[in-house]
Protein backbone atom coordinates (compact mmCIF):
# COMPACT_ATOMS: atom_id res chain seq x y z
CA UNK A 1 0.00 0.00 0.00
CA UNK A 2 1.46 3.36 -1.03
CA UNK A 3 0.65 6.48 0.94
CA UNK A 4 -0.10 9.27 -1.50
CA UNK A 5 -0.39 12.92 -0.68
CA UNK A 6 -4.13 12.60 -0.17
CA UNK A 7 -5.14 8.91 -0.08
CA UNK A 8 -3.67 5.44 0.39
CA UNK A 9 -3.26 3.71 -2.98
CA UNK A 10 -3.29 -0.10 -3.33
CA UNK A 11 -0.36 -1.47 -5.30
CA UNK A 12 -1.47 -5.09 -5.58
CA UNK A 13 -4.59 -7.20 -5.08
CA UNK A 14 -3.57 -8.05 -1.52
CA UNK A 15 -3.78 -4.34 -0.68
CA UNK A 16 -7.38 -4.20 -1.89
CA UNK A 17 -8.23 -7.20 0.29
CA UNK A 18 -6.57 -5.44 3.23
CA UNK A 19 -8.66 -2.33 2.58
CA UNK A 20 -11.79 -4.47 2.57
CA UNK A 21 -10.91 -5.89 5.98
CA UNK A 22 -10.26 -2.41 7.40
CA UNK A 23 -13.24 -0.66 5.76
CA UNK A 24 -16.48 0.16 7.58
CA UNK A 25 -19.79 -1.58 7.03
CA UNK A 26 -22.40 0.54 5.27
CA UNK A 27 -25.37 1.92 7.16
CA UNK A 28 -28.71 1.17 5.41
CA UNK A 29 -29.79 4.77 5.85
CA UNK A 30 -26.64 6.19 4.30
CA UNK A 31 -26.12 4.21 1.10
CA UNK A 32 -24.80 5.91 -2.04
CA UNK A 33 -27.42 6.46 -4.73
CA UNK A 34 -25.94 3.82 -7.04
CA UNK A 35 -26.20 1.03 -4.44
CA UNK A 36 -29.36 -0.91 -3.57
CA UNK A 37 -29.95 -2.33 -0.06
CA UNK A 38 -29.84 -5.86 -1.52
CA UNK A 39 -26.24 -5.34 -2.67
CA UNK A 40 -25.02 -3.33 0.31
CA UNK A 41 -23.18 -6.26 1.91
CA UNK A 42 -20.85 -6.37 -1.10
CA UNK A 43 -19.47 -2.87 -0.47
CA UNK A 44 -17.72 -1.07 2.38
CA UNK A 45 -16.72 2.49 3.14
CA UNK A 46 -12.98 3.21 3.02
CA UNK A 47 -13.01 6.88 3.94
CA UNK A 48 -13.31 10.47 2.76
CA UNK A 49 -10.97 12.42 0.53
CA UNK A 50 -10.85 16.15 0.08
CA UNK A 51 -9.08 18.54 -2.24
CA UNK A 52 -10.75 21.66 -0.85
CA UNK A 53 -8.72 24.84 -0.93
CA UNK A 54 -5.86 23.39 -2.94
CA UNK A 55 -3.83 25.39 -5.42
CA UNK A 56 -4.21 24.38 -9.07
CA UNK A 57 -1.12 22.16 -9.18
CA UNK A 58 -2.00 20.37 -5.93
CA UNK A 59 -5.58 19.97 -7.12
CA UNK A 60 -4.29 18.19 -10.23
CA UNK A 61 -2.33 15.80 -8.00
CA UNK A 62 -5.43 15.16 -5.91
CA UNK A 63 -7.50 14.12 -8.91
CA UNK A 64 -4.58 12.09 -10.31
CA UNK A 65 -4.56 10.04 -7.10
CA UNK A 66 -8.32 9.54 -7.32
CA UNK A 67 -7.86 8.22 -10.86
CA UNK A 68 -5.22 5.84 -9.54
CA UNK A 69 -7.71 4.59 -6.96
CA UNK A 70 -10.31 4.00 -9.65
CA UNK A 71 -7.69 2.10 -11.63
CA UNK A 72 -7.37 -0.36 -8.75
CA UNK A 73 -11.13 -1.02 -8.73
CA UNK A 74 -12.12 1.31 -5.89
CA UNK A 75 -15.21 3.48 -6.27
CA UNK A 76 -15.06 7.26 -5.98
CA UNK A 77 -18.29 9.06 -5.16
CA UNK A 78 -19.09 12.76 -4.51
CA UNK A 79 -19.64 13.44 -0.84
CA UNK A 80 -23.41 14.10 -0.35
CA UNK A 81 -22.82 16.15 2.79
CA UNK A 82 -20.33 18.46 1.14
CA UNK A 83 -21.10 17.97 -2.55
CA UNK A 84 -18.51 20.39 -3.85
CA UNK A 85 -16.39 19.00 -6.73
CA UNK A 86 -13.40 18.52 -4.42
CA UNK A 87 -15.00 16.28 -1.75
CA UNK A 88 -15.37 12.54 -2.24
CA UNK A 89 -16.12 9.24 -0.54
CA UNK A 90 -14.15 6.08 -1.31
CA UNK A 91 -15.76 2.62 -1.37
CA UNK A 92 -14.34 -0.86 -1.91
CA UNK A 93 -16.25 -3.83 -3.30
CA UNK A 94 -16.02 -7.36 -1.95
CA UNK A 95 -12.86 -8.99 -3.38
CA UNK A 96 -13.91 -11.95 -5.48
CA UNK A 97 -12.16 -15.28 -5.41
CA UNK A 98 -10.16 -15.70 -8.57
CA UNK A 99 -7.90 -18.31 -10.13
CA UNK A 100 -4.24 -17.47 -9.54
CA UNK A 101 -1.95 -19.10 -12.10
CA UNK A 102 1.71 -19.99 -11.60
CA UNK A 103 4.38 -21.80 -13.62
CA UNK A 104 6.19 -25.04 -12.78
CA UNK A 105 8.79 -27.37 -14.27
CA UNK A 106 8.04 -31.07 -14.83
CA UNK A 107 10.21 -33.92 -16.08
CA UNK A 108 9.75 -37.52 -17.19
CA UNK A 109 10.90 -40.46 -19.27
CA UNK A 110 8.35 -39.60 -21.97
CA UNK A 111 6.12 -36.64 -22.89
CA UNK A 112 3.20 -38.63 -21.45
CA UNK A 113 4.73 -39.44 -18.05
CA UNK A 114 5.59 -36.11 -16.44
CA UNK A 115 6.13 -35.35 -12.76
CA UNK A 116 7.44 -32.34 -10.81
CA UNK A 117 11.11 -32.05 -11.69
CA UNK A 118 13.62 -32.93 -9.01
CA UNK A 119 15.57 -29.81 -8.12
CA UNK A 120 12.82 -27.40 -9.19
CA UNK A 121 11.09 -25.51 -6.40
CA UNK A 122 7.65 -25.42 -7.95
CA UNK A 123 6.17 -23.05 -8.72
CA UNK A 124 9.31 -21.65 -10.33
CA UNK A 125 7.53 -18.41 -11.33
CA UNK A 126 4.58 -16.56 -9.82
CA UNK A 127 3.09 -13.11 -10.18
CA UNK A 128 5.22 -12.03 -7.23
CA UNK A 129 8.36 -12.57 -9.35
CA UNK A 130 7.29 -9.96 -11.90
CA UNK A 131 9.15 -6.76 -11.09
CA UNK A 132 8.32 -4.24 -13.82
CA UNK A 133 4.50 -4.34 -13.58
CA UNK A 134 2.08 -5.42 -10.88
CA UNK A 135 1.02 -8.93 -11.91
CA UNK A 136 -1.89 -10.94 -10.58
CA UNK A 137 -0.55 -14.15 -12.15
CA UNK A 138 1.68 -15.74 -14.79
CA UNK A 139 0.60 -18.53 -17.16
CA UNK A 140 0.95 -20.13 -20.63
CA UNK A 141 4.73 -20.75 -20.60
CA UNK A 142 6.73 -21.60 -23.73
CA UNK A 143 10.49 -22.04 -23.66
CA UNK A 144 13.48 -22.37 -25.99
CA UNK A 145 17.09 -23.40 -25.39
CA UNK A 146 19.45 -21.07 -27.25
CA UNK A 147 23.22 -20.95 -26.83
CA UNK A 148 23.23 -22.84 -23.54
CA UNK A 149 20.56 -20.65 -21.95
CA UNK A 150 16.86 -21.35 -21.52
CA UNK A 151 14.39 -18.60 -22.37
CA UNK A 152 10.79 -18.77 -21.17
CA UNK A 153 8.00 -16.58 -22.53
CA UNK A 154 4.65 -16.44 -20.74
CA UNK A 155 1.55 -14.40 -20.06
CA UNK A 156 1.85 -11.72 -17.39
CA UNK A 157 -1.56 -10.52 -16.23
CA UNK A 158 -1.05 -6.81 -15.59
CA UNK A 159 -3.25 -5.83 -12.66
CA UNK A 160 -3.25 -2.13 -13.53
CA UNK A 161 -4.19 -2.47 -17.19
CA UNK A 162 -6.36 -5.55 -16.73
CA UNK A 163 -4.78 -7.22 -19.76
CA UNK A 164 -2.16 -9.83 -20.48
CA UNK A 165 1.34 -8.96 -21.62
CA UNK A 166 4.25 -11.21 -22.59
CA UNK A 167 7.02 -11.67 -20.03
CA UNK A 168 10.48 -13.26 -20.17
CA UNK A 169 12.49 -15.33 -17.71
CA UNK A 170 15.85 -17.07 -18.16
CA UNK A 171 17.61 -20.08 -16.67
CA UNK A 172 20.90 -21.96 -17.01
CA UNK A 173 19.50 -25.32 -15.91
CA UNK A 174 15.77 -24.91 -16.64
CA UNK A 175 15.09 -25.57 -12.95
CA UNK A 176 15.74 -22.17 -11.36
CA UNK A 177 14.38 -19.18 -13.25
CA UNK A 178 15.02 -15.43 -13.05
CA UNK A 179 12.38 -13.01 -14.25
CA UNK A 180 13.67 -10.40 -16.70
CA UNK A 181 11.00 -8.10 -18.12
CA UNK A 182 7.85 -7.64 -20.17
CA UNK A 183 8.95 -7.99 -23.80
CA UNK A 184 5.67 -7.41 -25.64
CA UNK A 185 2.56 -5.40 -24.78
CA UNK A 186 -0.25 -4.10 -26.96
CA UNK A 187 -3.43 -2.09 -26.41
CA UNK A 188 -5.29 -5.41 -26.21
CA UNK A 189 -4.84 -8.62 -24.24
CA UNK A 190 -1.95 -10.96 -25.10
CA UNK A 191 -1.30 -14.47 -23.82
CA UNK A 192 -0.14 -17.93 -25.02
CA UNK A 193 3.16 -16.72 -26.57
CA UNK A 194 3.85 -19.56 -29.04
CA UNK A 195 7.57 -19.00 -29.69
CA UNK A 196 9.64 -20.98 -32.19
CA UNK A 197 12.70 -20.86 -34.44
CA UNK A 198 12.46 -21.19 -38.21
CA UNK A 199 15.31 -20.86 -40.72
CA UNK A 200 17.54 -19.12 -38.23
CA UNK A 201 14.93 -16.59 -37.12
CA UNK A 202 12.78 -16.46 -33.99
CA UNK A 203 9.04 -15.95 -34.24
CA UNK A 204 6.24 -15.40 -31.76
CA UNK A 205 2.49 -15.93 -32.24
CA UNK A 206 0.69 -14.69 -29.11
CA UNK A 207 -3.01 -15.19 -28.51
CA UNK A 208 -4.56 -11.85 -29.52
CA UNK A 209 -8.24 -12.52 -30.13
CA UNK A 210 -9.17 -9.02 -28.96
CA UNK A 211 -7.37 -7.72 -32.05
CA UNK A 212 -9.58 -9.92 -34.23
CA UNK A 213 -6.55 -11.63 -35.70
CA UNK A 214 -3.74 -14.15 -35.36
CA UNK A 215 -0.62 -11.97 -35.49
CA UNK A 216 2.97 -12.93 -36.25
CA UNK A 217 5.96 -11.25 -34.58
CA UNK A 218 9.64 -11.66 -35.43
CA UNK A 219 12.58 -11.03 -33.09
CA UNK A 220 14.68 -8.08 -34.13
CA UNK A 221 16.91 -8.60 -31.12
CA UNK A 222 16.16 -11.92 -29.43
CA UNK A 223 14.80 -12.28 -26.81
CA UNK A 224 13.63 -8.78 -25.85
CA UNK A 225 12.67 -6.93 -29.05
CA UNK A 226 9.78 -8.18 -31.19
CA UNK A 227 8.29 -6.60 -34.29
CA UNK A 228 4.89 -7.26 -35.83
CA UNK A 229 5.46 -8.68 -39.32
CA UNK A 230 2.06 -9.85 -40.51
CA UNK A 231 -1.48 -11.06 -39.92
CA UNK A 232 -1.94 -14.80 -40.43
CA UNK A 233 -5.72 -14.97 -39.91
CA UNK A 234 -8.49 -12.46 -39.36
CA UNK A 235 -11.76 -13.20 -37.62
CA UNK A 236 -13.83 -12.46 -34.53
CA UNK A 237 -12.37 -15.18 -32.31
CA UNK A 238 -9.17 -17.17 -32.73
CA UNK A 239 -7.65 -18.43 -29.47
CA UNK A 240 -4.32 -20.11 -28.66
CA UNK A 241 -3.03 -20.61 -32.21
CA UNK A 242 -0.49 -23.49 -32.27
CA UNK A 243 1.75 -23.94 -35.29
CA UNK A 244 3.83 -26.88 -36.52
CA UNK A 245 5.89 -27.57 -39.63
CA UNK A 246 5.20 -31.06 -41.04
CA UNK A 247 5.65 -31.09 -44.77
CA UNK A 248 3.94 -27.74 -44.75
CA UNK A 249 2.70 -25.39 -42.05
CA UNK A 250 -0.31 -26.37 -39.94
CA UNK A 251 -2.14 -24.18 -37.46
CA UNK A 252 -4.55 -25.44 -34.80
CA UNK A 253 -6.76 -22.78 -33.24
CA UNK A 254 -9.83 -22.75 -31.01
CA UNK A 255 -12.63 -20.75 -32.59
CA UNK A 256 -16.03 -21.41 -31.03
CA UNK A 257 -18.63 -18.79 -32.00
CA UNK A 258 -19.64 -18.14 -28.38
CA UNK A 259 -16.24 -18.71 -26.75
CA UNK A 260 -17.32 -22.08 -25.37
CA UNK A 261 -13.84 -23.62 -25.86
CA UNK A 262 -15.37 -26.45 -27.89
CA UNK A 263 -14.43 -25.87 -31.55
CA UNK A 264 -11.10 -26.73 -33.21
CA UNK A 265 -10.27 -25.28 -36.61
CA UNK A 266 -7.26 -26.25 -38.69
CA UNK A 267 -5.43 -24.19 -41.32
CA UNK A 268 -2.45 -24.93 -43.56
CA UNK A 269 0.01 -22.95 -45.64
CA UNK A 270 3.10 -23.41 -47.81
CA UNK A 271 4.79 -20.42 -46.21
CA UNK A 272 4.74 -19.24 -42.60
CA UNK A 273 3.45 -15.83 -43.69
CA UNK A 274 0.62 -17.50 -45.63
CA UNK A 275 -1.77 -17.39 -47.27
CA UNK A 276 -3.43 -19.77 -44.81
CA UNK A 277 -6.18 -22.06 -46.11
CA UNK A 278 -8.77 -23.70 -43.90
CA UNK A 279 -8.98 -27.47 -43.78
CA UNK A 280 -11.76 -29.05 -45.83
CA UNK A 281 -13.48 -30.07 -42.59
CA UNK A 282 -14.76 -26.86 -41.09
CA UNK A 283 -14.25 -27.33 -38.19
CA UNK A 284 -12.20 -30.47 -37.68
CA UNK A 285 -13.73 -30.92 -34.20
CA UNK A 286 -16.92 -29.36 -32.81
CA UNK A 287 -18.80 -29.39 -29.50
CA UNK A 288 -16.03 -31.06 -27.49
CA UNK A 289 -15.08 -28.66 -24.67
CA UNK A 290 -13.15 -31.37 -22.83
CA UNK A 291 -10.39 -31.85 -25.43
CA UNK A 292 -10.31 -29.09 -28.06
CA UNK A 293 -8.65 -25.87 -26.92
CA UNK A 294 -4.85 -25.98 -27.54
CA UNK A 295 -2.74 -26.51 -24.43
CA UNK A 296 0.83 -26.02 -25.60
CA UNK A 297 3.40 -26.72 -28.28
CA UNK A 298 2.61 -29.26 -31.00
CA UNK A 299 5.08 -32.14 -30.64
CA UNK A 300 6.68 -33.93 -33.60
CA UNK A 301 8.13 -37.36 -32.77
CA UNK A 302 9.73 -38.57 -36.02
CA UNK A 303 6.63 -39.26 -38.12
CA UNK A 304 4.18 -38.79 -35.22
CA UNK A 305 2.43 -35.53 -34.40
CA UNK A 306 0.96 -34.99 -30.94
CA UNK A 307 -1.24 -32.09 -29.92
CA UNK A 308 -2.09 -31.19 -26.35
CA UNK A 309 -5.55 -29.98 -25.41
CA UNK A 310 -7.06 -28.52 -22.27
CA UNK A 311 -10.24 -29.73 -20.67
CA UNK A 312 -12.71 -26.86 -20.28
CA UNK A 313 -15.70 -28.89 -19.10
CA UNK A 314 -17.34 -27.92 -16.78
CA UNK A 315 -14.89 -25.06 -16.17
CA UNK A 316 -11.97 -23.48 -17.99
CA UNK A 317 -8.49 -24.96 -17.53
CA UNK A 318 -9.13 -28.16 -15.60
CA UNK A 319 -6.55 -30.57 -17.05
CA UNK A 320 -4.42 -31.45 -20.08
CA UNK A 321 -4.84 -34.35 -22.50
CA UNK A 322 -2.72 -35.61 -25.43
CA UNK A 323 -3.82 -36.71 -28.92
CA UNK A 324 -1.81 -38.32 -31.70
CA UNK A 325 -2.76 -37.35 -35.23
CA UNK A 326 -3.27 -40.59 -37.18
CA UNK A 327 -4.31 -38.92 -40.44
CA UNK A 328 -3.50 -35.40 -41.58
CA UNK A 329 -4.01 -33.91 -45.00
CA UNK A 330 -5.82 -30.96 -46.54
CA UNK A 331 -9.01 -33.03 -46.68
CA UNK A 332 -8.69 -35.65 -43.91
CA UNK A 333 -8.17 -35.49 -40.17
CA UNK A 334 -8.14 -38.20 -37.54
CA UNK A 335 -6.64 -38.45 -34.06
CA UNK A 336 -6.55 -40.77 -31.08
CA UNK A 337 -5.99 -40.14 -27.41
CA UNK A 338 -2.56 -41.15 -26.08
CA UNK A 339 -1.10 -41.27 -22.60
CA UNK A 340 -2.95 -41.22 -19.34
CA UNK A 341 -6.08 -39.15 -18.79
CA UNK A 342 -5.46 -36.56 -17.69
CA UNK A 343 -1.84 -36.06 -18.58
CA UNK A 344 -1.72 -33.17 -16.09
CA UNK A 345 -4.46 -32.12 -13.72
CA UNK A 346 -5.47 -30.69 -10.36
CA UNK A 347 -3.44 -31.86 -7.41
CA UNK A 348 -5.89 -30.81 -4.69
CA UNK A 349 -3.32 -28.68 -2.85
CA UNK A 350 -0.72 -26.00 -3.40
CA UNK A 351 -0.09 -23.86 -6.47
CA UNK A 352 -1.92 -26.21 -8.89
CA UNK A 353 -4.69 -27.37 -6.59
CA UNK A 354 -7.51 -26.30 -8.91
CA UNK A 355 -6.19 -27.43 -12.27
CA UNK A 356 -3.53 -27.30 -14.98
CA UNK A 357 -4.04 -26.26 -18.60
CA UNK A 358 -0.72 -25.96 -20.41
CA UNK A 359 2.45 -27.93 -21.25
CA UNK A 360 5.47 -27.21 -23.43
CA UNK A 361 7.63 -30.35 -23.55
CA UNK A 362 11.23 -30.65 -24.85
CA UNK A 363 13.44 -33.69 -25.40
CA UNK A 364 16.71 -33.71 -23.45
CA UNK A 365 17.63 -37.35 -24.16
CA UNK A 366 16.16 -40.64 -25.30
CA UNK A 367 14.31 -41.09 -22.02
CA UNK A 368 14.51 -37.60 -20.62
CA UNK A 369 11.88 -34.94 -21.28
CA UNK A 370 11.54 -31.51 -19.71
CA UNK A 371 8.37 -29.41 -19.67
CA UNK A 372 7.18 -26.06 -18.45
CA UNK A 373 3.60 -26.22 -17.21
CA UNK A 374 1.11 -24.02 -15.40
CA UNK A 375 -1.54 -24.50 -12.74
CA UNK A 376 -3.98 -22.55 -10.66
CA UNK A 377 -5.44 -22.23 -7.22
CA UNK A 378 -8.00 -19.80 -5.81
CA UNK A 379 -6.78 -16.78 -3.87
Amino acid sequence: MRQGNFVRIPERPADVRALWEQAALLEPANLPEWLTPEDADDYRYVGAASGKGLAAQERERYFAELRELEGTGLIIDPDPIDPKPDCHRVFVSLPRKEAVWSIGIYRGESPFELQPAEGARNPVLTGEDVSDVTATFVADPFMLSVGGLWYMFFEVMNWRSGKGEIGLATSRDALSWKYQQVVLAEEYHLSYPYVFEWQGEFYLVPESFQAGAVRLYQARHFPTEWEFVGTLLEGPYFADASLVRHGRWWMFVESSPEQMHDTLRLFHADRLQGPWIEHARRPVIAKRPHDVRPAGRILVLKDRIVRFAQNCDPDYGIDVRAFELTELSATAYRERRVGKVPLLGPTGGGWNAGGMHHVDVHRLGDRDWLACVDGWTEN
